[in-house]
């Protein structure tokens, strides 16, 4: 994502590029104390410090190169009906009842609230977009069904014959069906009557701020190590076999070669070895995704030539691991036996998400007076759709 140059983010990258160096001298000075063992822990300390301004710096400069690139919904956006602002502000209910927006919940229509129109959901969605991970890197698919339902095909049957030649007949294709259920997310931000009575305050900008965090907090979770019972199914919770031997259904795994840790000196080995487990048509479009922990470890690692396998990503872009992006999830696990705390990927080949259309809202100015709280509910699911997309690195022996 390439993003145009401006003050803030050319100091930004003039920033990141020095730290990267600083942090490579610190680095490589304990590196050779380790070697002379002499270990020196302030100079543990050192690389620590450094690495952690790397982040923030790096966090800073990915946040305005994502809002630079964001969509733009202002002025110029269709704005929301009448009757739902004033819903909002006053709890008046006709001129909602007039737009036909009265609950569609399929489920238990004693939930009661109002469907918001298109506007709000727009919202939510693009606040989600830059504050989710997994949604910028994953397929989104938007349903108004409560089960998005995949056909997969798990290979065709086709075969050779000459120009004039008999031709026998084919099997049928091999087909899997994937349901992805969508499940209620829901958040409860409370508002003063004085501030729905603003009329500078626009109520959908400030619902859709107040709902972002709740939202994207449970989503990334969710989709990293969601059960699939009432949320999505994060890709970890799948059935996980060791390459090559895995199946569909489950995900395909290559072990660093030691409980909790790289089998020693074997680090850049092992990473290869993840790389090449993935299919070539996969490969191109690949990053890992790890949290940043793990990154911080990485970040310390060379490559068999003395040169560091990490590169600061500038311009908009992702930073590197042996050439390939990096997205950093939080809700990745951390280096431990048995854990899977890297995955490596195509995951918009990988993972499906998919929202159904349609926040709802309830307006209750009584549980906590003299607050309003404004109910909102979103229903998402998600899944992997490809098994042969992703693969993971299992911390353990085999």
């Amino acid at each position: 994502m390439q993003t145009k140059q401006t003050p803030q983010t050319s100091a930004l990258e003039t920033q990141l590029l020095a730290e990267f160096e600083a942090f490579k001298a610190a680095n490589d000075a304990r590196l050779s104390a380790i070697e002379a063992k002499t270990a020196d822990v302030l100079l543990d300390e050192k690389v620590s410090r450094i690495d952690a301004s790397l982040s923030e710096t790096k966090s800073a400069l990915d946040r305005l190169t994502m809002s630079a690139a964001a969509p733009f919904i202002g002025d110029e956006a269709e704005p929301a009906p009448k009757g739902w602002s004033a819903y909002l502000r006053s709890g008046d209910e006709r001129g909602v009842s007039r737009l036909d927006m009265k609950s569609l919940n399929q489920g238990d229509e004693s939930e009661g609230g109002y469907v918001a129109p298109p506007q709000l959901d727009r919202l939510i969605e693009a606040r989600l977009l830059s504050a989710s991970p997994m949604r910028q890197i994953a397929t989104v698919r938007q349903t108004s069904a409560g089960t998005f339902k995949k056909p997969v095909s798990l290979g065709a049957s086709a075969a050779w014959a000459a120009e004039e030649g008999a031709r026998t007949e084919t099997t049928a294709p091999t087909l899997s069906l994937l349901d992805f259920p969508a499940a209620e997310l829901y958040a409860m931000p409370a508002a003063t009557q004085a501030l729905l009575d603003d009329a500078y305050v626009d109520i959908d900008e400030w619902l859709a701020d107040e709902v972002q965090d709740a939202f994207s907090t449970q989503e990334n979770a969710a989709f990293v190590s969601g059960t699939g019972t009432s949320q999505p199914r994060g890709f970890l919770d799948y059935d996980q076999v060791a390459e090559p031997s895995h199946l569909w259904n489950k995900i395909g795994y290559v072990a660093s070669g030691a409980a909790g840790a790289f089998a020693s000196g074997e680090d850049v080995e092992r990473l290869l070895d993840l790389i090449y487990a993935l299919k070539p048509g996969f490969r191109s479009n690949a990053r890992f995704v790890m949290n940043r922990r793990v990154l911080a470890a990485l970040r310390k690692v060379k490559d068999g030539d003395g040169r560091y396998i990490f590169a600061p990503g500038l311009g908009g872009e992702a930073s590197s691991l042996l050439g390939f992006p990096i997205t950093e999830i939080e809700d990745m696990p951390n280096m431990a036996a048995n854990a899977t705390p890297i995955a490596f990927g195509d995951f918009r080949k990988g993972y499906l998400i998919v929202d159904r259309q349609g926040a709802r809202v309830l307006r209750d100015p009584y549980s906590a007076k003299p607050y309003v709280l404004l109910y909102t509910t979103k229903r998402v699911g998600g899944g992997v759709q490809n098994f042969d997309a992703i693969k993971l690195m299992k911390f353990s022996a085999s």
